[in-house]
């Protein structure tokens, strides 16, 4: 099987239905949208599109439905040039890692289809929406019970990955969808990682969209293990009260100044560890900042609510908990007992996808009102 930057003897559309068929040859059984034989472009056939839901780098992701079944899917296409590069490793990586990750928190993949020549379609189930476009949505204030819901469930499947010694890499809200079940579930494992649980290894530090990117990956290190990603889903969670992100720097250095005036300075015996990072000595703050975290929640969430966020939002990364700790915190063991969100403020799709376009709509009117 060819991987990027491989040469192979094979035609593209020999290598994509392999690919398809490897993909399909793990442990999980087949699903009423998978036919067990088919032919080459028989696969994508088989899924009417509906709407466009997604666009990023990899590709796009549409709504679509299965003709024989009539189930609602997601059809992830990943854009690939066999003859040039082989297969990309991150998609093979992706594929193989989510039907692995076998979860109710987790996004479950149900096929994996070729299109001649060109591209590769994972199909997994389809969710509603995504945090991200509900956290902007002005219609959407979801009550305590709610909130510790989603908290609960995305630690289960954070915890769930790390004990399997898999990273994401790249928790982010429009990353997490949400079903009107109220069920919450990770997506997009691109940048997933597996990692040592009894000692750590260089990783690149690249990862991570910037506003969710934990200090010590913005000075530099690779050497890193889940905490990284107990960040992230700190500045989510953070994220679900505030109703916006909390740190929106535009480049490195704008992120780590924007986190220190939240979360103040580090300490000295922080900042000690930091000095050692190998971009530290371009990054030093010029100013002492206080921590105005408590303060900025101390009208949206309870004291043990703040606390759990502190404890996520740590500086020091080896200070930072565990998913399964964070999961026994006495926040969730506090009135009220968690529950799913129900009610949503659309009927139909609502991702970031469709909130950025609805902002540009609004945009767009403004600018063209009369003077």
């Amino acid at each position: 099987m060819a991987v990027a930057g491989s040469s192979t003897s094979e035609t593209p559309a020999r290598l994509l239905q392999g690919i398809a068929e490897a993909s399909l040859a793990e442990d999980s059984p087949l699903t009423p949208a998978t036919p067990k034989q088919r032919g080459l472009s028989e696969g994508i056939q088989l899924y009417a599109r509906i709407s466009m839901v997604g666009e990023g780098t990899y590709g796009k992701v549409y709504k679509a439905r299965n003709k024989e079944t009539g189930q609602i899917v997601a059809l992830k296409r990943m854009r690939i040039d066999l003859e040039r590069e082989g297969f990309p490793i991150t998609a093979m990586r992706e594929i193989r890692l989510l039907r692995q990750l076998q979860h109710p928190n987790i996004t479950r993949v149900l096929d994996v289809v070729p299109e001649p020549g060109s591209a590769v379609y994972v199909v997994m189930e389809y969710m509603d929406y995504d945090l991200s476009g509900l956290i902007n949505h002005p219609q959407w204030s979801p009550d305590p019970a709610q909130v510790k819901s989603l908290m609960q469930q995305l630690l289960e499947g954070l915890g769930f990955m790390h004990e399997r010694g898999i990273l994401h890499r790249d928790i982010k809200g429009s990353n997490l969808l949400v079903n009107q079940q109220g069920q919450v579930k990770y997506v997009d494992f691109g940048l997933a990682r597996s990692f040592h649980h009894a000692h750590m290894q260089e990783l690149t530090n690249r990862v991570i969209t910037l506003w969710y990117r934990p200090p010590e990956l913005l000075l530099g290190t690779t050497l890193y293990g889940p905490e990284v990603d107990i960040w992230s889903l700190g500045c989510v969670v953070l994220e679900l009260f505030l109703k916006k992100p909390a740190f929106q720097g535009q480049n490195d250095i704008d992120q780590l100044e924007q986190i220190f005036k939240l979360l103040g300075t580090p300490a000295d015996d922080v900042w000690d560890k930091f000095r050692k990072l190998p971009w530290a000595c371009y990054m030093t703050p010029a100013t002492r900042y206080e921590n105005r975290l408590r303060a900025a929640l101390s009208a949206r969430a309870t004291t043990s609510a703040i606390d759990l966020i502190c404890w996520m939002l740590g500086l020091d990364p080896s200070t930072r908990p565990s998913a399964q700790r964070c999961i026994e915190h006495r926040f969730f063991r506090e009135s009220p007992a968690p529950r799913p969100p129900t009610s949503f403020p659309v009927a139909g799709d609502w991702h970031e996808y469709e909130s950025k376009a609805e902002r540009r709509k609004r945009k767009k009117a403004v600018r063209q009102q009369p003077a």
